[in-house]
């Protein structure tokens, strides 16, 4: 059975309504009208999908935070959130990818941060990163509360809203479900150089959130906590 994502719900009821008002119009006027609304809807609906995957149990494996295609891998200099060198995967969803968001890694939630921005094509890395409305999401070691990764949701042109049901303090497992990004969009991952990461993508590579590698970290210490906690009770953004 397919599974679908409770954050599309307003969509997919209202997509359902003028989609099935459209159709009956079109066929009582000539009935092949109404495949077009009828074709509209079963995308609407596809795109809200929220498949099961299965995770890796690597504990130093970075899977996919998306589903879509590696648009471009820069080294950086420094990342603020990160104090170092870094290295960004980004990753262009589509209006026909999943886009559904979730945890690289076992961690805690360090900190959020939102900012307006405005709408630039998300293939344009550069100025979707420096100029688009983003949340940005700071993960850290369970128990000792170092940096690990940064995952930074990016809207696009179509894409004009971020959804993330993560709050600061939260604890969530490799390829838990933490937000989605609605009608097209960029999700990109910040690496810490410092943990020597081998990465298993290259740019062009088809990824599924949850169960494809992004990569894995080769520093000992960098690994995340394989201390078992709750789950922490996530807040609606």
């Amino acid at each position: 059975m397919l599974g679908l994502s409770p954050h599309g719900l307003r969509e997919m009821l209202l997509g359902t309504l003028i989609l099935g008002a459209v159709a009956a119009g079109l066929a009582w006027l000539w009935w092949p009208a109404a495949l077009l609304p009828a074709l509209l809807w079963v995308w609407l609906i596809s795109f809200f999908r929220d498949p099961e995957r299965p995770v890796p149990a690597d504990p130093a494996a970075l899977v996919s935070p998306a589903d879509g295609t590696v648009s471009d891998i820069t080294p950086l200099d420094h990342v603020q959130e990160l104090g170092g060198p870094a290295v960004r995967v980004g990753i262009f969803l589509s209006i026909f990818n999943v886009h559904v968001n979730r945890s690289p890694c076992d961690a805690r939630v360090l900190s959020l941060h939102y900012k307006p921005g405005r709408f630039f094509n998300a293939l344009n890395a550069e100025a979707a990163a420096e100029h688009n409305e983003s949340n940005t999401i700071l993960l850290g070691d369970v128990k000792s509360g170092r940096p690990i990764v940064v995952v930074r949701q990016i809207v696009g042109l179509l894409a004009r809203r971020i959804v993330c049901t993560l709050g600061v303090g939260d604890v969530v497992r490799r390829g838990q479900r933490i937000g989605m990004l609605k009608f097209g969009s960029r999700t990109e991952l910040y690496i810490p150089l410092a943990h020597d990461p081998d990465l298993r993508v290259s740019v062009g590579s088809r990824v599924r959130g949850g169960c494809d590698i992004i990569a894995v970290l080769r520093a000992a210490a960098a690994a995340p906590s394989q201390q078992q906690q709750p789950v922490g009770t996530a807040s609606g953004a």
